[in-house]
């Protein structure tokens, strides 16, 4: 139902209920930027300042992703005083994919609501939200779910909260369907998640995600799909590693300018990430020049500012050969360059 953005305020017009002594909204830092605008004009709203509510956890000086331990001390330490847990399931940035259920059980013992944004995450790594208790999340379907810019989005509430009568903004198609239609006044929700619709969803946006729907189906959906994954991005890494340009991740923040260079800043554990890998280029002015290098070759990647390509070989429809070649073909681009 809807797009992204809106479904994330919805599920916080409900969740996020700011008190004198809980108010806090705990992120990890360089959230999706539409997700740090929702953060904000949802504490506008509720007659608070931003800055002293969006708490923002940072990687450690010299890294480029977070300690699952800096985490669950910052929630130990801060937990009496936030009232919302969410961060994104994969780091659109970096790629790193969060423990979710271990950040959700560390959040809700300290008495926080804990949200997801999955974006990158639904279509890209298993999922188990009920079994996680996650109180809620939402996500898009138009990146490793492949229906479209624009395409319909998704909601999840856990089924714990049925029989509490969650605020909400209200509207006809989340409307007990058996009544829906004899048009009465007063709203009664359907059970759960579905409760939340406002409008009827586009026909032509929800095919969309059928079609691509039915595709994971007859591909086994994400078990097998997770395993080619790990294949092909275990894959491509080691052959970028074997690059004369690449850089060791602990090397790079004090990596002397003295030619082109690039790392990998997604984490190395495949349990800590999906199928993306974030390149950083080490030189202002760099990237565009080799991602615009790499699409006249035909690699398609898709650039991050100020410095990272992210490339993410999909295993629906990537290869290993795939791989060998945009390997090769990034080296070729350096070389053009140095």
């Amino acid at each position: 139902m809807g797009t992204l953005t809106a479904n994330l305020h919805l599920m916080m017009d409900s969740f996020y209920k700011p008190t004198a002594e809980r108010y806090k909204i705990l992120c990890e830092a360089k959230a999706f930027p539409s997700d740090q605008y929702a953060f904000a004009s949802q504490a506008v709203a509720h007659g608070l300042d931003p800055a002293n509510v969006v708490l923002e956890i940072s990687p450690r000086p010299g890294e480029y992703t977070l300690r699952e331990e800096d985490i669950l001390d910052t929630i130990a330490r801060e937990g009496a005083s936030i009232a919302l847990v969410i961060f994104s399931g994969v780091q659109y940035y970096s790629g790193q994919w969060f423990p979710i259920k271990t950040i959700t059980r560390a959040a809700q013992e300290q008495g926080c609501i804990c949200g997801w944004d999955l974006a990158h995450a639904v279509g890209n790594v298993p999922l188990a939200l009920h079994d996680w208790n996650v109180d809620f999340a939402v996500w898009c379907t138009y990146k490793y779910l492949n229906a479209g810019p624009g395409s319909i989005a998704g909601l999840y509430v856990h089924e714990k909260w049925k029989e509490t009568e969650l605020p909400k903004f209200a509207g006809w198609w989340g409307h007990d369907p058996v009544t829906r239609f004899d048009m009465p006044p007063k709203f009664s929700p359907i059970e759960g998640a579905q409760g939340f619709q406002q409008s009827n969803p586009s026909i032509l946006s929800s095919a969309a995600l059928l079609g691509s729907l039915q595709v994971f189906k007859d591909a086994g959906m994400m078990q097998p799909l997770r395993e080619r994954s790990i294949v092909l991005t275990g894959t491509l890494e080691k052959l970028l590693q074997q690059s004369k340009y690449f850089v060791p991740t602990e090397e790079a923040a004090a990596w002397q300018l003295t030619r082109p260079a690039f790392t990998i800043i997604t984490p190395a554990d495949s349990a800590s990430r999906g199928a993306q890998l974030s390149l950083l280029f080490l030189s202002d002015g760099l990237m565009p020049r080799i991602h615009d290098g790499l699409a006249r070759l035909g690699v398609v990647g898709d650039e991050r500012k100020p410095d990272v390509i992210r490339l993410a070989p999909a295993p629906l429809f990537n290869s290993l050969k795939d791989c060998e070649q945009a390997a090769a073909l990034l080296e070729r681009v350096f070389d053009s360059l140095a």
